[in-house]
């Protein structure tokens, strides 16, 4: 079932032909603040919504955004969603809890500066900020293909994945200016988010198979905290890097138990 409200249009002050993209369910805390940014770039923000019981369809709207209701189909049949909706070729894929920077808003518009690009993929630099507003600005950060065109790129019709396709990432161009990723609000949100990521993403880790589950399981975790603790740079976050780095190392392990958990089910119902 799918329902949807348009705010009305606002001033075009020169504006991108390009379409952001939100996935939202009860995220009435940032949404205001990540549309509102994405709407001094773009000409369309779009807000897939599965549902929200607070007042994150509220927001949106009042922040720019056109906002679509519809059920949770999936982590990429949802943004499939956004694509087909989307008026404009190029996307732009935001969580709820990233904001751009005006330095790569500035660095976008020089890409359109001529006119819209030829279709390409372009990856975003993830910069964590924590909720002390410390910014990680030269450690612990992350590049995901998220400013791409529709005619070279789809997300995949997948209920698990929700990135693109790992050879069309491959040596595109990195663009400098900072996503801000508000991540987590504390340490419990992070476990918590750790706990569901860990559940979506053990449907999809079970298909290595019962063997590359049980290595894992037994040697995974401390491999999981040291690659993102020192490869990461996360060391360099003082106790809260720390921290976040165990917890994400133990989401991941947690997926990898959910793992054979569903193995085993299988199994015994073989």
């Amino acid at each position: 079932m799918q329902s949807e409200n348009r705010p009305a249009p606002g001033p075009d002050a020169g504006l991108l032909p390009i379409t952001a993209y939100v996935r939202t369910l009860n995220e009435e805390k940032m949404i205001g603040d990540v549309v509102g940014a994405a709407a001094r770039l773009c000409d369309e923000v779009v807000v897939i919504d599965c549902g929200s019981k607070d007042a994150t369809a509220a927001r949106a709207e009042a922040a720019g955004a056109r906002v679509i209701v519809h059920e949770w189909l999936g982590n990429g049949h949802q943004k499939r969603l956004a694509e087909e909706a989307a008026r404009n070729d190029w996307l732009l894929d935001l969580d709820a809890d990233e904001i751009l920077s005006d330095a790569l808003c500035a660095e976008i518009r020089a890409l359109f500066a001529g006119g819209a690009p030829a279709p390409d993929i372009f990856q975003l630099k993830l910069v964590i900020v924590t909720p002390f507003g410390d910014v990680w600005s030269w450690f612990g950060l992350d590049h995901r293909a998220k400013l791409y065109n529709r005619r070279l790129a789809r997300m995949p019709a997948d209920a698990i994945s929700d990135q693109l396709d790992g050879a069309l990432r491959k040596g595109r161009r990195k663009l400098r200016g900072a996503l801000y990723h508000h991540a987590f609000r504390d340490m419990r949100h992070l476990a918590e988010r750790m706990n569901s990521r860990s559940s979506r993403g053990a449907p999809g880790a079970a298909r290595r198979g019962m063997a590359v589950t049980l290595l894992r399981i037994a040697f995974g975790l401390p491999v999981y905290f040291l690659k993102k603790y020192l490869v990461s740079g996360y060391v360099f976050g003082g106790a809260y890097g720390f921290s976040a780095a165990l917890v994400l190392a133990y989401g991941r392990w947690l997926r990898d138990v959910k793992a054979y958990e569903i193995l085993r089910g299988r199994q015994r119902s073989g």
